[in-house]
């Protein structure tokens, strides 16, 4: 069997559409970090558990893995700017003031679509990134659409749909 071409693994795996979420956590000196993931997902209904995945280079994964709670914020359609934000690195990514102290005490969106308040359960070795299992403690929901990450943008869930075939 041969090895799959990691740009044609990228290339496909844009077309699987998946929630847009900031996650946030705050360190032993209190410190807060965060990322824009869309590597996140269910795991359990009993325990609940979720999973959310950061990539090991990144500057906050020391951070996540030894941290006892984190929170992840679910990002509304209108949210683009924030995801964005989040992603980019060599910045204070909590200087704009858009969190504020949520469950726990952790940094927030009070206008997320959802929020989702974790004690960590488990990091398991996934590749380039690292799993982290959360065991949801507290649950949160804004009403709000969510934002996709889409064929490389974000956008709505009704643009992922696919056109039927004639």
């Amino acid at each position: 069997m041969s090895a799959i071409d990691p740009a044609e693994f990228a290339r496909t795996m844009a077309h699987v559409p998946s929630p847009v979420t900031v996650v946030t956590t705050m360190d032993g000196t209190g410190r807060r970090w965060g990322f824009t993931a869309s590597s996140f997902s269910s795991l359990s209904l009993d325990p609940p558990l979720v999973l959310v995945c950061p990539a090991k280079t990144a500057s906050c994964h020391k951070a996540f893995v030894a941290a006892d709670r984190f929170l992840i914020n679910v990002l509304s359609v209108h949210q683009s700017a924030v995801a964005r934000h989040f992603a980019r690195s060599g910045h204070d990514k909590f200087a704009d003031g858009s969190m504020e102290p949520c469950e726990y005490g952790l940094p927030g969106l009070s206008t997320a679509a959802a929020r989702l308040a974790c004690t960590l359960h488990e990091v398991l070795d996934g590749g380039d990134h690292s799993i982290l299992v959360g065991r949801v403690d507290a649950v949160f929901t804004g009403g709000s659409e969510p934002l996709v990450y889409y064929n490389r943008d974000f956008t709505r869930p009704e643009s992922c749909a696919l056109t039927p075939a004639s």
